[in-house]
């Protein structure tokens, strides 16, 4: 009877889907059921169910969930597992969890039957007990995981008969940027059909999240797990909801879905991948409770020139896949570099082999062609001269910017690929390390890629990390070619170099590390510190970099909130005490034990080695993290304990957007004394401002004139006009507005939008509105209005004054001052709208023309016409005297011109200008008409005053 029923369910199982649907759904009815032992719930099985019982011999695993919340990009992670024996006698139950490699255990504790064990994190000693050796996160090892980027938690108990075991396992992350996305992984490999499980994550970003995705599970080694190629819909029963700054992503399968998935239990890897809202400013900002993190990723920045020397091994055992997929990553790559770059490739086995003797060559068609012929006829042969290939490479690399005066806006960088490890030549590690730093002397960066399990990775991760570079590492049976190209996309494009972070010695101490060689486009820089003076009301932060032609300084005040401001106590859906933790304080802890850890693997000083590891050490006690110099050991917590409750962040997606005021950095409120960051700027009076206003400064003359021009929405006016001596073009749009009640003008306008060219020494522009500038010098560059910072190139300089002014210096004898009008509760006849303003007029020609710009260079005389009409000049100690006659006259290049006194207001209202207005839209004031001032774009440099200058 027994081998009857055997080979009827072998039959069936094999017979198609549908049967093994049938069973699913069986086993989802039997899983589901209540597990609780001390119920005894009788529930009526098919004997076949029975049967297959009875084969089972490991524990039931009931429950599966893996709860998340994620807070300005630090993941707190809850995994709680729960397995039931059934049995008859005590069974091993086995829990297994692959967690980044990244990630800090911070707790881990278990329930079996009446006893419950709690996790305790004690420093490592030099002879490590292995009591709890099961029962703590073991050393990395080549796992399923991609890029070695996981490690292996597990946990192995014996659970009585009829009883079950509980486990709850904590770990933190902070989530790293990697082409323009942040990537949340969580493993869900039960390996078995589970009754309930369910993966929760909550996502809180104040900043905004945008491109939000979940893509298929991931399983490496069954890469797709069967979907059809380009298939991008998130796995079955997965549910996402978002708002502007939260996010809520659960997966739920039925034990049917888990089927249909791996009957394994092994489901893969289940991904989210997302970005923050982000423009080029000083970056995000965080402070609560006396620490910040600063997040530093501006986007929209043309990228630098690069030279590049790729060093790829060609020995013998990377013979078939390796090399063949190295060749066709490399083929990709070199069609990725970009006309600007250049670059050069060296082969190496026992031999090293340079494509191009002593030089890097541009990147033509031709020379990518030829380089495409050079790595096609590459072949695998002999053995691996790791420091001979360095060597060589560094030196091309270096000789190259020697002999070339290469620009300091440049990036260099080596990208290193191996299989192996070092068999000819120099062999002995720490020689390769040292050899390799004396020739890299800290002017360019080493990037190294391992393939394989035989490769020596501690050798290129310490390479990697001695010289500004990263490191990544493959496994053979996975895709390299493609793991290749994203790694390159990762270092392909670079922003910016030098990049430098400063705040203020006196109000910060123990700040991670701040200054980095180079920004690379998708990525992001975080630095994160302690506050020294709690009772400051602001944080100062200076960013300055280097971007191809262009020195860039990025500067700000950000206020230090109250303790309740980014507090998240209270919230609801932060339960169990959780939202105690500081967040920000954790990721300041969590990036220090990182950098301690780093620095240690560098050093060859044994004495600052230990130095280092007791410091880590004793952060990771104080902070409950399992590092490589701390073990997780289990402890009884009693007869009478509780069994484990999960606890987790997990924020509720009700009101949370009003309870959870700026979290991410933000402007000083009125009232707090911010830190005068901006100089005094001397300007003249001469400037266009308001409805528009405009007014004419005559120093030796020591009287100014006005006038207005009633222009229609949408013209522009052409302001200074110096295009053939100086090259400068100024020319401003207008925007209409509803003229006040019972006022005499049909409609108001105001300047939107304030273009600047300038054709020397090369071409550029910059366009200015009340929100941001672009700046275009070749390369293009978006900045905010909101934020300060200053940009530098050879013959511009761009300086921000938040919110307030904008000064544009052109080779350092022009200067025009842009004024930010903004109103927070416009009446309906105002608009948000700019005042253009002439600081230093030295540079322009006297031929420069424009409304202004006519003035600059000429002088004006003002008559009286007396009773008797004889013309009398007038001076300015008779200026008061001439106040009430309406009959005053000004002389223009041989023009009357009647004035009337009048009194302006300029520069925000702060500076009061006595003035002789002339009407009608300056008529005979101006050269010509207004209409012949009217540009047909924002981009005209013409001019139409060739024949009317002699008038």
């Amino acid at each position: 009877m027994i081998l009857w029923l055997w080979l009827c369910w072998g039959f069936s199982t094999s017979a198609g889907q549908p049967d093994s649907e049938l069973m699913a759904r069986y086993l989802e009815e039997k899983l589901l059921a209540d597990y609780s032992i001390m119920e005894q719930v009788a529930r009526r099985v098919p004997r076949q169910a029975k049967f297959l019982q009875r084969l089972e011999t490991r524990p039931r695993m009931s429950e599966f969930t893996v709860k998340s919340t994620i807070i300005s990009r630090y993941a707190f992670t809850t995994v709680s597992c729960t397995m039931v024996n059934s049995g008859s006698e005590a069974r091993e139950g086995v829990f297994e969890m692959q967690i980044p490699a990244a990630a800090f255990i911070s707790n881990f504790t278990m329930s079996i039957g009446n006893k419950t064990y709690y996790g305790e994190v004690t420093g490592k000693e030099k002879k490590d007990s292995s009591d709890d050796k099961a029962r703590h996160k073991k050393p990395p090892s080549p796992t399923d995981g991609r890029e070695n980027g996981y490690e292996t938690f597990k946990a192995s108990v014996f659970i009585p008969r009829k009883m079950q075991a509980k486990f709850l396992l904590h770990y933190e992350e902070l989530l790293q940027r990697r082409l323009g996305k942040y990537e949340y992984t969580v493993s869900i490999r039960p390996q078995q059909l589970v009754g309930r499980l369910r993966v929760e994550v909550n996502i809180l970003e104040n900043s905004g999240i945008v491109s939000l995705e979940v893509p298929p599970l991931r399983n490496s080694k069954h890469k797709g797990n069967g979907k059809v190629e380009g298939d991008v819909s998130p796995p079955p029963s997965t549910v996402v909801g978002h708002t502007k700054t939260l996010a809520k992503v659960t997966f739920n399968p039925s034990v049917v879905e888990q089927t249909r998935i791996a009957r394994n239990g092994i489901l893969g890897d289940f991904i989210i991948r997302y970005d923050v809202n982000r423009e080029l400013s000083v970056g995000d900002v965080q402070i609560l409770n006396g620490y910040f993190v600063h997040y530093f990723a501006p986007t929209d920045l043309p990228p630098l020139p690069k030279n590049v020397v790729f060093v790829l091994d060609s020995s013998a055992s990377m013979v078939g896949t390796k090399l063949k997929q190295t060749k066709e990553a490399l083929f990709t790559i070199l069609q990725d570099l970009r006309p600007e770059d250049h670059f050069n490739i060296i082969g190496f086995s026992n031999r090293i082999k340079v494509w191009q003797q002593d030089r890097l060559v541009p990147v033509t068609p031709n020379n990518i062609r030829d380089a495409k012929k050079y790595i096609h006829n590459m072949s695998p042969t002999g053995g691996t001269n790791i420091n001979g290939a360095l060597q060589t490479g560094a030196k091309l690399l270096n000789d190259y910017i020697a002999q070339n005066d290469i620009d300091a806006r440049t990036v260099s960088l080596i990208i290193f690929l191996t299989d192996g490890r070092p068999t000819v030549g120099e062999t002995q590690s720490s020689k390769i390390l040292s050899n390799t730093k004396d020739a890299i002397r800290d002017k360019f960066c080493l990037f190294t890629i391992g393939i394989g399990n035989d490769v020596d990775q501690k050798l290129l991760e310490r390479m990697a990390l001695e010289n500004c570079g990263m490191t990544r590492h493959f496994q053979e049976d996975e895709d390299a070619a493609s793991h290749l190209k994203g790694f390159y996309d990762e270092i392909g494009t670079p922003l910016l170099s030098d990049i430098r972070v400063d705040y203020p010695e006196d109000n910060v101490e123990q700040v991670t590390q701040n200054f980095f060689p180079n920004y690379f486009n998708g990525s992001e820089i975080i630095i994160a510190g302690k506050l020294i003076n709690r009772t400051s009301d602001s944080l100062h932060v200076e960013v300055t970099a280097s971007n191809s032609k262009k020195y860039i300084l990025l500067k700000t005040d950000v206020a230090i909130d109250l303790p309740s401001r980014n507090d998240i106590r209270g919230v609801p859906g932060l339960e169990d005490g959780k939202g105690d933790k500081n967040y920000i304080e954790r990721a300041w802890s969590y990036l220090t034990i990182k950098e301690l850890l780093n620095s240690r693997l560098k050093s060859d000083d044994n004495q600052e080695k230990d130095y280092l590891a007791e410091k880590a050490k004793s952060m990771a006690l104080t902070y409950n993290f399992v590092t490589p110099f701390t073990v997780l050991k289990m402890k009884e917590a009693g007869l009478h304990s509780e069994p484990p409750q999960e606890e987790f962040i997990s924020p509720s997606t009700d009101g949370i957007g009003e309870k959870l005021q700026s979290l991410q950095g933000h402007k000083a409120p009125p009232g707090i004394h911010r830190r005068q960051d901006k100089q005094r700027i001397k300007i003249s009076k001469t400037s266009a401002d308001g409805d528009p206003h405009f007014v004419i400064d005559f120093p030796s003359s020591k009287f100014s004139v006005c006038f207005n021009i009633d222009g229609e929405p949408g013209d522009i006016l052409r302001l200074v006009s110096d295009h053939k001596e100086s090259g400068v073009t100024v020319n401003g749009r207008l925007i209409g507005a509803p003229a006040p009640p019972n006022g005499h003008k049909k409609h108001r306008t105001y300047f939107s939008t304030i273009t600047i060219l300038s054709n020397k020494p090369e071409r550029s522009y910059i366009e200015i509105t009340p929100k941001r500038i672009i700046l275009d010098d070749g390369e293009r560059l978006l900045l905010s209005c909101d934020r300060s910072a200053v940009v530098r190139s050879s013959s511009l300089e761009v300086s921000i004054s938040a919110n307030s002014n904008i000064t544009v210096t052109i080779r350092n004898t022009i200067s025009f001052v842009i004024l930010i009008h903004h109103y927070k509760k416009p009446a309906p006849y105002q608009r948000d709208h700019l005042g253009f303003y002439i600081s230093n007029s030295k540079g322009l020609s006297s031929d420069s023309h424009g409304l202004l710009g006519q003035f600059l260079n000429h002088e004006v005389k003002l008559l009286q016409e007396s009773l008797n009409t004889s013309h009398q000049q007038v001076g300015q100690n008779q200026t008061e005297v001439l106040k009430p006659n309406p009959t005053n006259t000004l002389k223009v290049k041989g023009r009357l011109v009647p004035v009337v006194w009048k009194q302006r207001r300029i520069y925000n209202g702060q500076q009061e200008v006595d003035c002789w207005f002339a009407k009608n839209n300056a008529d005979k004031l101006i050269d010509g008409s207004y209409k012949d001032y009217l540009a047909s774009h924002p981009f005209d440099t013409g001019t139409s005053f060739g024949t009317i200058s002699s008038l």
